[in-house]
């Protein structure tokens, strides 16, 4: 079977992570180890308010994982994903091998939320970075809509 390298974002109960961070986001890691899979990045991504309630929820956390997996082993976890009572939603995307060293290291770097003052008179880069993010943001949650 062929290895690829797949992106998740997964959307946790901001309640339950919000008790128990370590254990929550840890499910994720756990998963991808038990179906013989490795963990590349794993990271909170952002939390926010939803669309729309998903089991009574109005907030999620959004987590990005980026894995390295037997492609017949994805609909397992995405099975124990729909299964579990902290995940809410969760899209796995197989992520093309020319990009992935730039993506995992792209999740692996810290994200420090910058202040107002330090937005406004930044260059093109840093704009750059966060408009991919909200490209990133709307792919995602497209994607999420329509699950």
């Amino acid at each position: 079977m062929a290895v690829n390298v797949y992106e998740g974002m997964f959307i946790l109960d901001t309640n339950r992570y919000g008790r128990e961070p370590a254990g929550v986001s840890g499910q994720i890691g756990e998963m991808v180890r038990k179906h013989e899979g490795e963990l590349l990045a794993s990271r909170l991504w952002e939390e926010r308010r939803l669309a729309y309630p998903i089991n009574g929820q109005r907030k999620g956390s959004y987590w990005l994982a980026y894995f390295r997996l037997d492609s017949s082993k994805v609909a397992r976890i995405e099975r124990e994903c729909q299964l579990s009572d902290s995940i809410l939603r969760a899209l796995i995307l197989k992520v093309d091998p020319r990009i992935v060293e730039a993506l995992v290291s792209h999740a692996q770097a810290p994200h420090a939320q910058p202040t107002p003052a330090e937005v406004r008179p930044r260059a093109a880069a840093p704009v750059a970075a966060v408009q991919l993010d909200e490209e990133e943001a709307a792919v995602v949650a497209a994607e999420l809509d329509n699950m």
